[in-house]
């Protein structure tokens, strides 16, 4: 709805075509680029570029780790032989051709013939025997690591039916996190992998080698040990899942009656600022939100709450944005704007209202939104009717229905930031950049202001309603330009807010006016996460993986959530896996239960935030996490 001077005509909407929105969902990969793609991503997982060769086979094993396979020994031989100096991008991906990864099915089959008690485990003892005595041995060392996986042993025993399914999660979610990394890494797109450009060569790698002369004789427990996949699977789930610790903490179900924010007893008294903003959701699940500048003239007792604004609903429609979790961090610029000092955050709650007070002094403070996501997520349900947005009357002329005119007077509540019932330039630019990433100039705008009708120079309700009215009519009726704007501010099919949380700060303070203004509307990335990191570093419960001192996960509960931070210190990215299925009444923001992420070197990065399903019930935080190699 960007705005240019001239006619009628330059009113109407400038907002791209779907098809070139970034919002734009991409096309399904047909099967032999996803296989492409899958080999891509493994091979990248170990080396920098796949120009570089395998020259190991330590290296190849690795590589068919990551792939999702569990190579054995003999498979390992197979490949690299005496003879073989390097195999490169194209021999690896006829080896992952031919070597197809182990299914559930094969996994829990060859178990199964060991289970005797058919309970779903094994005893460690005889799973010691079994590893270390026959077939391919494995270790004391490795036999101890598969002993112990915090997630699949209990009380004496091995229990198969899990560790199939932690191997088989574990290999999607590892491929998966290097495939999502690949996606979004530009320049690993653009280059240039191995020969394959168009097609795949035919060759093959090397000569296969002769079967081994080492006979091994046939007992009724070696069926687990020859041909099938679990012993690899085993060696290779206990060298990825080097090490694992575990966090339970259980919550007690929020009544509301004993609330721990509280408003200052003279606030009366004190200077008060409000801004409103909103959380948006994006096509890929990131959250962007509006990010503010304060000012406080001198040092002053400060007030500050957050919650989800109320809009005048239509009778019967859900309101599901008022359950959204909201909190505002609030960091002070120093020297610069890149170096900010976290000072505080809305930690303590009153219903759906977070809050802080406490003494801030004098200078610039940016104010930044969050929201944990736990409840803010995608749609899934169908919508079953189009709502109705214009309509022509017995002469033609056309009119926006009262449910479309209703929504759009939410959508100027939301857009109009300092509530003065009127949309300032700046305030109607937030609402043009997110909905059609254009701004109006200041020309375009007294446009606006000689056709439309405005009070003091900004635009009033009812011009917003004709703005929108003007460009329906431009397109004759044709509501799709409209249905852009709507699913931009969050709205679904049924005109019901579903993919955005609108929210009001407000700010006391008892020396001085505080000063606020809306500066940039950006993800909740970047300095928010690390005023996230530095406040669970400061607060968190802290444990080291063992044996890595320099992998380190700090958990921090607060009264209506939990967030787990991940801290490498390391000079190499760990992949770490998540497993929070033994939780109990718990969402988190990922959407799953198991997951994987990966951890750059030198870095800390938030892994998660876990809230009840339902508040009015006990909830029970079990989560363990395993290092991946």
């Amino acid at each position: 709805m960007a705005i240019s001077p001239g006619s009628d005509a330059a009113f109407s909407s400038q907002k791209s075509s779907l098809c070139e929105s970034p919002r734009t969902k991409k096309y399904p990969l047909n099967e032999e680029e996803i296989f492409y793609m899958s080999c891509r991503a493994a091979y990248l997982t170990v080396f920098k570029s796949s120009l570089e060769n395998i020259i190991s086979k330590d290296q190849l094993y690795l590589a068919l780790q990551h792939a999702g396979r569990n190579p054995s020994q003999k498979t390992i031989d197979k490949y690299w032989t005496p003879q073989t100096a390097k195999l490169n991008f194209d021999d690896f991906c006829i080896i992952l051709r031919k070597e197809k990864p182990t299914s559930k099915a094969e996994l829990l089959k060859s178990f199964k013939q060991l289970d005797i008690n058919d309970d779903g485990c094994i005893l460690h003892t005889d799973l010691y025997k079994l590893l270390t005595k026959r077939g391919e041995k494995m270790t004391r060392e490795e036999v101890n690591a598969v002993i112990n996986l915090a997630d699949v042993n209990a009380d004496g025993k091995f229990d198969y039916i899990k560790f199939c399914k932690l191997y088989m999660t574990t290999n999607e979610q590892c491929l998966k996190t290097t495939l999502e990394k690949l996606d979004v890494d530009s320049k690993l797109r653009r280059q240039q992998f191995g020969s394959h450009i168009e097609g795949f060569p035919e060759r093959d790698p090397s000569p296969v080698p002769k079967p081994s002369p080492r006979i091994i004789r046939k007992t009724d427990q070696e069926t687990f040990s020859n041909k099938g996949d679990s012993r690899s699977s085993l060696l290779a789930t206990s060298r990825k899942l080097k090490t694992s610790v575990s966090f339970t903490i259980t919550m007690e179900a929020n009544s509301n009656r004993n609330s721990k924010l509280t408003e200052p007893n003279s606030i009366k008294e004190w200077q008060c600022v409000q801004s409103k903003g909103c959380f948006f959701l994006e096509e890929n699940g990131e959250i962007i939100s509006h990010q503010y500048r304060m000012q406080i003239a001198q040092r002053s007792m400060v007030y500050l709450t957050i919650k989800p604004l109320n809009l005048s609903q239509v009778e019967g429609k859900p309101s599901p944005w008022l359950s959204v979790d909201t909190a505002l961090y609030i960091l002070k610029e120093n020297e610069n704007q890149a170096n900010l000092q976290l000072m505080c955050f809305t930690e303590l709650r009153n219903r759906e209202v977070f809050g802080w007070t406490g003494e801030l002094g004098p200078g610039i403070y940016w104010l930044i939104p969050s929201t944990t996501g736990c409840r803010l997520k995608k749609e899934v349900k169908p919508i079953t009717e189009e709502a109705q947005l214009v309509r022509r009357d017995e002469t033609g002329e056309l009119f926006l229905t009262k449910e479309f005119r209703s929504t759009l007077s939410d959508i100027f509540e939301i857009i109009d930031l300092d509530g003065n019932g009127l949309l300032s330039l700046e305030e109607y630019n937030f609402f043009e950049l997110r909905t059609s990433g254009e701004k109006c100039d200041e020309d375009a705008w007294a446009v606006c202001r000689e056709n439309f009708d405005t009070k003091k120079n900004e635009l009033t309700r009812q011009g917003f309603m004709d703005l929108n009215l003007m460009e329906a009519n431009d397109r004759e009726g044709d509501p799709r330009d409209l249905w852009v704007t709507l699913l931009s501010m969050g709205y679904n099919k049924a005109l019901e807010l579903t993919e955005a949380c609108p929210f009001v700060i407000d700010i006391y303070a008892d020396k001085c006016k505080p000063r606020m203004k809306a500066v940039h509307m950006e993800p909740c990335s970047g300095q928010l996460e690390k005023a996230i990191c530095k406040s669970v570093l400061n607060k968190g419960n802290a444990k080291v993986m063992d044996g890595y001192e320099n992998i380190i996960v700090y958990t921090h509960k607060h009264d209506t959530w939990i967030t787990s931070i991940i801290e490498n210190k390391s000079d190499n990215k760990v992949i770490i896996h998540i497993n929070n299925e033994l939780s109990k009444n718990c969402i988190n923001n990922r959407g799953l239960n198991i997951f994987a992420v990966e951890v750059a070197p030198k870095s800390t990065m938030v892994c998660q935030h876990v809230m009840p399903l339902n508040e009015r019930q006990e909830w029970i935080y079990n989560c363990v996490y395993s290092l991946i190699s």
